[in-house]
């Protein structure tokens, strides 16, 4: 099997051993992004601004693999607080024009950089 590195800097680079995304038989698995602005390494303040960061810089990652948030076929959120689901849920709408994708979304202890939220994607090409 060929596997392919998708890296982009107008995503947070990897701060670990891992990379960005990696294209595998005809998928795009990304790494989960969280809500760090690549260009200055800010984190926005509030649920709604962090998911929004975090979206852009899955639909960047997706741009840098030639696909759209559309070839995203799976999401995985990780919020820090269930009670912001909703407010999540209006955000995330807002970036995909067809077709939602399959997700899960879990609420969890500790996010990396204490963010309020982390995303990760599988895209098919």
């Amino acid at each position: 099997m060929e596997k392919k590195i998708i890296a982009t800097d107008k995503a947070p680079a990897a701060i670990g051993p891992y990379s960005q995304a990696i294209e595998a038989g005809g998928f795009v698995f990304a790494s989960g992004q969280i809500p760090v602005d690549p260009a200055t390494g800010n984190i926005p303040n509030g649920i709604e601004a962090q998911a929004k960061q975090a979206l852009t810089n899955v639909k960047n990652l997706m741009e840098a693999s030639g696909l759209s948030m559309d070839n995203i076929v799976k999401t995985s959120v990780f919020i820090k607080d269930m009670n912001d689901f909703a407010k999540v849920n209006e955000v995330y709408a807002t970036f995909f024009e067809n077709d939602f994708p399959a997700r899960s979304c879990v609420e969890v202890a500790r996010l990396p950089k204490d963010v309020l939220i982390e995303v990760e994607v599988i895209a098919a090409r």
